[in-house]
Formats: structure tokens, C-alpha cells, sequence
């Protein structure tokens, strides 16, 4: 199929463990750094099994309506998983499991729905929109942006040294919910927010999440829930940046 952009679809079972790594490891033998995005994309229905989207490549997007266990996008280098629920769907889903995004250096994940505990744990680069996420989200997390569009566990932040987490939090619980030791929260500037909205956009586009449609509808109101999570060292240089933007001469 070189040269050519490949459509496939396939049931799935939760006994299909690790979809996409074999493909990501031959991509990464043959090409390199991977292919032009769009070149693979690969839609299921059903359950899938553990590490659904581990070590996936540039190039390749998994699509799964249903859901997914364990270790979604586990070491993912690149390529794009998109998770939404079935249309049968009673409301409020929980689409993964525990520890997604273990390890991932790349790529994106857009799940609409929650995911289960110590989300983006060790992620490095890559960026994810989901609609909820357990206790430790974002534990040791060096890179990457992560976006949750619903309520978050304790603990949030655990070991996070750099990277960047935007909450939407119309409860106000965030502040009380993170690891104080080495993160703080802050409202976003203009610059974190429109990135923020950007990514509710391109959430929506994927994956057609009723909660990001409603999100981006009532924006004004959306725009003052926004929680922005960093290290703390990070919070502080927005801080310095933004005071000195208010003290410059006009």
C-alpha cells in the first residue's frame, strides 16, 4: 500500500490487546519518524483490550467507538487515538481505563468520555482532551498538554515537573485537589485560553462530544471556569510575564 492512504475497519474484543503497536514499530522501521499524517486510519467498534494505541506511529489514527481498558496510547510516539461512546449510549461515560498515556513521548488522544486513575502518568509530549479523569492525573508528567473537561481525582500534579494541564471546573474543586508541593493552579492569560479553546475545537470536531459543543456555546461563561495547572516554577514565570506586561510604559 505505499504511496496510498488506507481506510480499514474492524470489530474488537477485549481479548485484542496492544492494537497499533505492530504497526507503529514497522512504520518506525520502514519510515522513520513515521508517515504524513492521515495516511492510516483504522476504526473499530466494540470493547478493546489492554494498550489499545501503545507505541503508535505519525501517521496512523485508531478510532474506537465503544471503549477501551487499560493503557490507552501506552508509549505512544505520534499518530492520533479518538474515543467516543455508542450512539446507545446512556450519558456520562467512562471510555478507559487506568495509566493511559503511560509513557507517551508523542501524538494525541481525544476521548469523549472520562478515563480512570493516573492519567498522562510520565507523559513527555503528548496531548489529550477527555471529559473527566481519576485520582493522580498527571503524575511525574514532564511535556505535553492535557485538557479535562470535567471533574478530577486528588492528587493532581504528583511529581509533574513541566507540561501543562487546562481544567474546566464550573465547581471550583481543582484548587483543593492538587499536589500543592509542585503545582499550583491559575486562571489562564488570553495566550493559555485561546489554546485551550483550540483544543475544545478540535475535540469537538473528533469526536462530536455534546460537552465540548456546549462548552464552546456558552464560551463567555465557559472562559471563567478554566482552571490553568503547571509546576510551580512555570506559574511563576507567567506570573513575572504578565506583571510585566502591566508595568510597561503605554
Amino acid at each position: 500500500w505505499e504511496g496510498q492512504d488506507l481506510t480499514l475497519d474492524y470489530a474488537i474484543s477485549n481479548a485484542d490487546r496492544t492494537i497499533g503497536a505492530e504497526l507503529g514499530g514497522s512504520i518506525g522501521i520502514e519510515w522513520g519518524d513515521g508517515l504524513p499524517p492521515g495516511t492510516v486510519q483504522a476504526r473499530f467498534t466494540g470493547v478493546a483490550g489492554q494498550s489499545f494505541g501503545a507505541f503508535l506511529a505519525d501517521g496512523v489514527t485508531l478510532e474506537l467507538t465503544g471503549e477501551a481498558n487499560d493503557y490507552v496510547g501506552k508509549g505512544m510516539g505520534g499518530g492520533r487515538v479518538v474515543i467516543r461512546p455508542p450512539a446507545d449510549d446512556a450519558g456520562d461515560p467512562v471510555l478507559a481505563g487506568n495509566t493511559c498515556l503511560y509513557g507517551a513521548t508523542g501524538g494525541s488522544l481525544f476521548v469523549a468520555g472520562s478515563v480512570g486513575e493516573r492519567f498522562a502518568v510520565r507523559n513527555s509530549g503528548a496531548v489529550a482532551v477527555v471529559e473527566g479523569a481519576g485520582h493522580h492525573a498527571c503524575e511525574y508528567m514532564t511535556g505535553g498538554r492535557v485538557v479535562v473537561l470535567g471533574p478530577v481525582g486528588y492528587n493532581l500534579g504528583a511529581g509533574m515537573t513541566g507540561g501543562e494541564c487546562y481544567v474546566w471546573d464550573p465547581d471550583g474543586t481543582v484548587p483543593g485537589r492538587l499536589n500543592a508541593a509542585l503545582v499550583e493552579a491559575m486562571r489562564p492569560d488570553s495566550e493559555h485560553l485561546e489554546e485551550f479553546k483550540w483544543l475544545v475545537e478540535r475535540h469537538l470536531e473528533l469526536t462530536g462530544s455534546p460537552r465540548a459543543s456546549g462548552l464552546l456555546e456558552g464560551w463567555p461563561h465557559t472562559a471563567h471556569q478554566v482552571w490553568h495547572v503547571a509546576p510551580v516554577d512555570q506559574i511563576r514565570r507567567i506570573e513575572a510575564q504578565q506583571a510585566g506586561r502591566v508595568g510597561a510604559p503605554t
